[in-house]
């Protein structure tokens, strides 16, 4: 009897661990309790408590029971629950700027990278990934390989003439690449790929197609006079595989007007059975390399070596009739050392030089990047508030441009609560379930039972755009709270030390 006594206690010691363990662990990880969801589809907000459980949005209860108890409970307090922003043209090394905290602190769960055609010069990104994964990021990171990093790869460089082999080659690093990205970026208006033919892009957009991905364009001009070809040769492009438009601009456009004949082109073109989409910033000044003043024929400096010796004349005409025609050397600002935070009118005015001299002697077409100010705020609005275009930021956590640090906040802040442009489920839809349906994102940007749980909890009214050109590197405020996967990345506005995003992989992530 005594021996029958002590097994049935141990029994049932055994037993209430094992229900105290089980219930532990159905136990959510997160419980964000009085929330007003906008679910990223652009439907009406509604009120819920919302369940996280490893990594998953696990219930959604719209009836306001008694919530259960989590491992983290948050009281939202009435304030916006959304799916974590996707940046869907974004900038950055994450080996050496992986924690991302200017994206982080503006919502953003996802951004991409690979983009304007440059992506980690390797010809397999398998073990860049691992080696990025291993690292940690902070946000999730969806890749694309750089058609100009195929063209160094395959030997074509700066050369107008292709032969088969070196196409050859560059489709298959291209074919070999894309079941771990998201599609092919290019970048037309910059070396090597503005040598690029229609045949070479043709080809590759092929091999893209037939890998049902994507390629997103930074187009080849993006002057106004020269828009509508740009976009032209991409929906050229966009019968073989779906395409995309980076950062659409009109550089001298102006009106309202022009961004209406601007947009017609592209949905005629969809109409017509194009998938063709584009994403745009929320600032009137760009940022890129210097070499954007600079012509086709002296873009490199090997280039501009031999343009000196033998075309200085005509290079300096060029060079001054393309400042003056983007509004003058007033509108440049550089944002790398040693002239950073100075225009060129500054600099050259230092320098007591002309700028055109010192563009071509003293900076060179690879000797700074900075900030132009040259877009209409009417024509870009046009093209901020349209359905049809995502917002992206463009940015990174070093550029000279406060959209790296400011542009999610500023979509809130700026086109929601002060200008009502956007209503607020609009707003979030162009950042959350559209830019994951263009990127083809599995199970994020929307706010559904079985969804991924990337979330952000902010009171609209909070949310602030710090950074401005003066100060480009502010971190933006009024996020409180960012889950990446499942896990607190802010808390109460400040970030996590530890990094819980990952290189998303197509189909699987």
């Amino acid at each position: 009897m005594r021996n029958f006594v002590s097994l049935l206690t141990l029994l049932l010691i055994v037993f209430v661990f094992s229900t105290i363990e089980s219930c532990q662990s159905d136990k959510p990880d997160i419980v964000i309790v009085n929330a007003k969801v906008v679910d990223g589809s652009g439907n009406r907000s509604y009120q819920a408590h919302v369940y996280v459980k490893d990594g998953i949005i696990s219930q959604i209860d719209t009836a306001l029971h008694n919530p259960s108890e989590g491992t983290k409970t948050i009281d939202a307090a009435g304030r916006v629950l959304a799916p974590g922003f996707i940046d869907v043209h974004s900038h950055g090394n994450p080996l050496t700027h992986g924690a991302f905290a200017n994206f982080l602190a503006m919502g953003v769960t996802t951004i991409t990278l690979g983009q304007d055609g440059f992506s980690p010069a390797t010809d397999s990104l398998a073990g860049w990934i691992d080696s990025v994964d291993q690292k940690g990021i902070g946000p999730n990171i969806a890749m694309f390989i750089g058609h100009g990093t195929l063209r160094n790869l395959a030997g074509v460089g700066n050369t107008e003439q292709i032969t088969a082999e070196q196409l050859k080659e560059m489709s298959g690093i291209l074919e070999k690449n894309l079941p771990f990205t998201f599609g092919m970026s290019t970048g037309l208006e910059y070396a090597p790929a503005l040598y690029a033919a229609e045949n070479e892009l043709l080809s590759l957009a092929a091999v893209v197609g037939k890998n049902d991905k994507m390629t997103m364009s930074h187009m080849r001009n993006e002057d106004d006079d020269a828009i509508i070809n740009s976009i032209e040769e991409l929906i050229d492009q966009g019968k073989y595989c779906q395409v995309h438009i980076a950062h659409l601009k009109s550089v001298y456009g102006k009106g309202a007007a022009r961004a209406e004949e601007i947009l017609k082109v592209l949905y005629d073109a969809r109409k017509a059975g194009v998938e063709i989409t584009a994403d745009v910033y929320p600032y009137m000044a760009s940022y890129t390399g210097i070499a954007i003043l600079f012509p086709d024929w002296a873009k490199t400096n090997e280039q501009l070596q031999k343009v000196i010796k033998t075309r200085r004349p005509e290079l300096k005409e060029f060079i001054v009739n393309k400042v003056n025609a983007r509004n003058g050397p007033d509108a440049t600002l550089f944002g790398t050392d040693p002239y950073k935070g100075k225009t060129l009118k500054q600099v050259a005015d230092e320098m007591e030089l002309p700028f055109e001299k010192v563009l071509i002697d003293s900076i060179g077409p690879e000797g700074a990047s900075a900030a132009y100010f040259v877009m209409n705020k009417e024509l870009q609005e046009r093209f901020i508030t349209d359905p049809l275009l995502a917002i992206s930021s463009d940015g990174s956590p070093v550029s000279y441009h406060p959209r790296g640090h400011g542009t999610f906040a500023k979509l809130i802040e700026t086109y929601v609560v002060k200008d009502s442009k956007l209503t607020l489920e609009e707003a979030v839809r162009k950042v959350t379930s559209y830019p994951a349906s263009i990127l083809g994102l599995n199970k994020r940007g929307v706010i559904k039972t079985g969804y991924r749980a990337d979330l952000i909890l902010f009171d609209p009214q909070q949310v602030r755009a710090v950074a401005d050109y003066s100060a480009p590197h502010q971190l933006a405020e009024g996020f409180d709270y960012v889950i990446v996967n499942g896990k607190l990345a802010i808390e109460k506005g400040v970030l996590n030390k530890a990094l819980f995003g990952k290189v998303l992989i197509p189909g699987i992530d």
